[in-house]
């Protein structure tokens, strides 16, 4: 048996905030403890009751006075753009020409695809990430890499082999066919295996044909509980150009909707420029759409409009991300910084609890994955962060005026990076200190 328990200050939410002072959304501990057992939480409370409940002998580790939360989810990003961050172009279709599309190349190769898979993980830990929903290259070798190297950390991840026949270098292009076929085989070979979840990944309309979608869409109905993931109304210009690729369609959402890809378990990257019909009909597939702010506002996509899809009579879930690499950074808290900054400039506000709800519980949820994890309740995966709010001199010298946790977690958005998470536990086992360490 493997047996931990720590203590420090616990924050899990039960449901989303309704406003800065929303105290009923979540459980705070002034002195908490989480007991994990063999990968799940056994336990979580006051420091004295989770105490009584471990077994003599359990070893435990003292976090006070940091925080300790569910680890961070990441609903959408892209594993082989590392080496793309921080390109420098005018606009997302110039900007996947130039260097995307030229990167993803590089991971036809197993050996290439492999040690990016190391520093992928190595980034998503360090950040607090312990959960990710990411899209692999074209090529096979891309998604076993990914899934391998998830197998290897024990982590819960979500990703999938892209489908991409057209509108592409051609040594970035497979047929619908070949797509069809090599993500079935993904499924047979990775979904299930340990943590790891499979994702039906067409990237988007632009770079696949009716037939690859209607491949999706035949992919999507055989395996009905795999999630699916692609990009939605990104761009002016993207969405111009797709719409002239489906003339048939009433719009950019109607072609996903058309081919049966629309549900539940639906990731949809970016939604910025919906209509109402298309928030509509988000709304009764129940399908996401996933904000990406560091994104959006790198790209010069435009601005989320976060209480407009959620606020309405049909409201639409959202889900947070990075969108690694077209996003700026692998920090769920610089994600949550870019995205207040963006309802500010809205007119709307986006209060700390919210946030971190966001980051959580809300993207569990998002996911369909509240289950297991995204919070502290006993029965949960033990993927689980500890956040240090004086993590820098800057940090430290504010929190000395600092009174309430709603003060706190904005600190932490405003200021955090990486250096705020303390540790970062991935099925009950410390996995930030032991980077690079071959644990």
């Amino acid at each position: 048996m493997s047996a931990l328990l720590i203590r420090g200050r616990l924050l899990s939410f039960k449901r989303a905030p309704l406003g800065r002072d929303d105290a009923a959304s979540y459980t705070y501990e002034a002195d908490g403890a989480v007991l994990m057992v063999d990968g799940t939480i056994r336990a979580s409370g006051s420091y004295g009751e989770v105490k009584d409940e471990a077994e003599d002998g359990v070893p435990e580790v003292d976090h006070r006075p940091h925080l300790i939360m569910p680890g961070f989810i990441d609903t959408h990003l892209h594993f082989p753009q590392m080496q793309v961050v921080g390109s420098y172009a005018a606009n997302l279709l110039e900007w996947l020409n130039t260097y995307t599309f030229i990167e993803e190349q590089r991971f036809a190769e197993a050996e290439h695809a492999a040690r990016i898979a190391v520093h992928f993980f190595d980034e998503m830990l360090r950040h607090g990430t312990t959960t990710a929903v990411a899209y692999c290259s074209v090529h096979k070798t891309s998604a076993d890499a990914f899934f391998a190297e998830s197998l290897k950390r024990n982590t819960r991840m979500i990703a999938g082999k892209v489908m991409m026949d057209r509108n592409a270098p051609e040594a970035l292009r497979d047929t619908a066919q070949k797509g069809y076929d090599e993500t079935k085989q993904v499924i047979a070979d990775w979904n299930g295996k340990g943590r790891n979840h499979v994702a039906i990944t067409p990237r988007f309309a632009i770079t696949s044909t009716p037939e690859q979608i209607e491949a999706a869409g035949t992919l999507a109905r055989e395996f009905p509980d795999l999630y699916v993931q692609t990009h939605l109304s990104e761009n002016h210009e993207e969405i111009a150009f797709t719409c002239s690729l489906y003339p048939e369609a009433k719009d950019y959402t109607d072609i996903y909707a058309r081919y049966g890809l629309l549900g539940n378990r639906t990731l949809l990257g970016h939604c910025i420029h919906l209509s109402d019909r298309e928030a509509d009909v988000l709304s009764e597939a129940g399908s996401v759409a996933v904000h990406c702010p560091t994104s959006n506002l790198f790209l010069g996509s435009g601005l989320f409009p976060l209480r407009r899809l959620t606020g309405r009579e049909k409201p639409v879930r959202v889900g947070f991300a990075t969108d690694i690499g077209g996003g700026t950074s692998y920090s769920m808290l610089r994600t949550l910084d870019e995205a207040y900054k963006i309802q500010q400039l809205l007119g709307e506000r986006l209060n700390p609890l919210e946030s971190f709800y966001f980051a959580t519980r809300g993207n569990a949820e998002a996911l369909s994955l509240a289950d297991r994890i995204g919070t502290l309740e006993p029965g949960s995966d033990a993927d689980v962060i500890v956040l240090n709010a004086s993590a820098t001199p800057a940090m430290a010298l504010k929190m000395q005026a600092v009174t309430t946790l709603s003060e706190e977690l904005f600190l932490l958005q405003t200021l955090g990076d990486d250096r705020a998470i303390a540790e970062t536990y991935v099925a009950g086992e410390p996995a930030k200190s032991t980077l690079g360490k071959g644990a």
